[in-house]
């Protein structure tokens, strides 16, 4: 699926052949799924196996679909598709409408999310997810952006405190309130990230 990363590309003609790719992944695996469906609709059916072995196969080519074949209760650091969910998450951090208008899902940006926030990844990956969280505190807030603090306290680091300390103190008023709020996070890990917790930090931080 090493299209995938074109979706990512600083080269706007390389992501819009990125997601032609995906349109067609999306068209394939919504077939497959047809195929299965017919097969249920009969009460015995001898190829309901194949079609369903099949829709496994061609959802994994697509995103977010190919996100999901991660056995149950496994260690994400060591599953393959992980740099696929790095992308995934990086593709909706560097290019919000697009992956708005091809890709929506909240809830499995959630719960992406969720995963990643573990402190044992390898150094490639570690420096991914600080990224991701400057790239995240710089923008006006999108749906579950909130998440990302549960990142930061699983990567903390210098690098990460340094990129945030520069974002609070630039002329970018959502990355002043957002990385200002991480870093007092990170001080207190015992202070859950909650909407009340964020609303009482922002009324302090800023009222004057």
């Amino acid at each position: 699926m090493g299209w995938a990363y074109g979706l990512i590309a600083s080269d706007p003609a390389e992501r819009a052949a990125a997601l032609v790719r995906l349109a067609d992944a999306e068209r394939n695996t919504q077939d497959a799924w047809d195929r299965l469906a017919k097969t249920w609709r009969r009460r015995f059916s001898l190829g309901r196996m194949a079609a369903s072995r099949n829709y496994q196969k061609v959802r994994g080519y697509s995103l977010p679909d190919g996100l999901w074949d991660r056995p149950a209760g496994s260690d994400i650091v060591a599953w393959p598709g992980l740099p696929y969910v790095l992308l995934f998450l990086e593709w909706e951090a560097r290019y919000p409408q697009e992956w708005t208008r091809h890709a929506k899902a909240w809830g499995a940006k959630q719960s992406l999310i969720r995963d990643v926030a573990v402190a044992h990844h390898d150094e490639m990956a570690r420096t991914k997810l600080v990224d991701l969280i400057e790239i995240v505190v710089q923008r006006p807030y999108r749906c579950k952006d909130r998440e990302y603090v549960r990142v930061a306290r699983a990567v903390d680091c210098g690098d990460l405190r340094g990129r945030l300390e520069t974002a609070a103190r630039s002329d970018n008023p959502w990355a002043r309130r957002h990385a200002g709020y991480v870093l007092w996070l990170l001080d207190r890990p015992e202070v859950p990230n909650t909407r009340h917790v964020w609303r009482t930090w922002l009324a302090a931080a800023f009222s004057e």
